[in-house]
């Protein structure tokens, strides 16, 4: 963790910053054996930086220099404004076109193109267009990239139902369940007779209660693994230590156990 960082840190954050050095220490006591570390080993620790999911600029600059438009746009006159709504509805309707014929990378570049000409008044057009560019980059397994142009539809249009189900889709896709979940109650709320939301309403919950169990799992091997490590020089470990908790108030009491196994 950083010291000089003013965010604070979660529970994971903190277990894995304070069972550090028993991870050193562990490596220390049994270092690797040379003879046994691959060829796939060695490279999988390579400090070369990977990028998953994101289009490259060299391969689609999709950048949308929001102030740069706001500036624009408070230089145009009305019929210019009109010129580039023309111009930019063009753009959308050729993106449109490139879309249904599968040519998704070159319909990405349209719509780009179309938003950044669009007058920002055109809130509805321009967030219709950013949900046609998330569907576009979702075909190129884009998914960050598509899930943060889902995310400015919304803001534009936080009824956009289209635009909360393609991110909802997303954030499942991607494991971040409590995310979809989120969007999903958000598409119920709009549209109730959303069945695919209904479902995934139902179908959610349990994924996520199973994964909190599995990382309260974690974090208390990883707390018994520090206490072991504390303890060991005082020939103690946690066994040694009984928790019991009061089902009236639901605190917790610790027994101490001498000749524990």
């Amino acid at each position: 963790m950083d010291p000089n960082s003013n965010k604070l840190p979660t529970n994971e954050e903190i277990i894995e910053d304070l069972t550090g050095d028993l991870k050193t220490q562990r490596l220390d006591e049994n270092p690797p054996d040379p003879e046994h570390i691959s060829k796939s080993d060695e490279e999988d620790n390579s400090d070369e930086e990977i990028v998953v999911n994101k289009p490259k600029s060299d391969i689609c600059d999709d950048y949308i220099d929001e102030e740069e438009l706001r500036k624009i746009n408070d230089s145009l006159s009305a019929e210019e404004k009109n010129d580039r709504l023309a111009q930019a509805n063009d753009l959308k309707k050729s993106g449109n076109d490139l879309f249904k014929n599968c040519q998704y990378l070159d319909s990405v570049k349209l719509y780009t193109e179309s938003l950044r000409l669009y007058p920002l008044e055109n809130v509805s057009e321009r967030s219709i267009v950013y949900g046609n560019r998330a569907a576009s980059k979702l075909h190129l397994n884009y998914k960050e990239s598509a899930v943060d142009d889902c995310t400015k539809s919304i803001e534009l249009n936080s009824s956009y139902v289209r635009a909360i189900l393609r991110r909802a889709k997303l954030y499942e896709e991607m494991e971040k369940f409590d995310e979809s979940l989120e969007d999903y109650k958000r598409i119920v709320e709009l549209d109730p007779g959303n069945k695919e939301a209904i479902v995934a309403c139902q179908r959610l919950p349990p994924i996520i209660n199973e994964r909190n169990e599995k990382l309260k799992t974690e974090m208390l091997g990883k707390l018994k693994d520090l206490g072991n490590m504390v303890l060991k020089p005082f020939g103690l470990s946690t066994n040694n230590f009984n928790l019991q908790q009061d089902p009236a108030t639901g605190s917790y009491s610790i027994n101490f156990q001498q000749n524990a196994n």
